[in-house]
């Protein structure tokens, strides 16, 4: 049922262009740093996928599929404004979390982009509210 609600809101809101530049200007990481190979896989992944697959990233990391008007700067959280946030967390077998009052993807140390890249893709794939928060 969840898969099918979720299915509804990105096809009745219609899929959206996301530039990539602008998300990555307002993202901020937590025990990563922008050059970390972790992330630059990360943005690689993002590059790749196409834009209904992001709109299930963005769903999994901050409960909606859509951006604000004014694009990724004008993200809200629980307490209001908050950027999305890539924080490293856990082991490389984990699978990606998010906590989407906060906009965060715990995003494990993965030792290569196949695993980085398969295991997002299951995470927006095929988890229904599993290792969300």
């Amino acid at each position: 049922k969840q898969w099918y609600q979720r299915r509804v809101a990105i096809t009745a809101g219609g899929i959206q262009d996301f530039d990539i530049q602008d998300w990555q200007a307002h993202t901020i990481y937590r025990n990563y740093r922008r050059t970390d190979k972790q992330i630059q896989w990360f943005w690689t992944f993002v590059a790749e996928i196409s834009d209904e697959q992001r709109s299930r990233l963005l769903q999994f990391v901050t409960g909606t599929c859509r951006l604000p008007i004014g694009g990724f700067s004008e993200l809200m959280g629980s307490n209001g404004a908050q950027k999305f946030c890539i924080e490293r967390v856990g082991k490389e077998n984990w699978l990606p979390r998010s906590h989407t009052c906060f906009n965060r993807l715990d995003l494990p140390p993965y030792r290569s982009y196949d695993v980085l890249k398969d295991k997002l893709l299951f995470a927006i794939e095929e988890t229904e509210g599993f290792g969300q928060e």
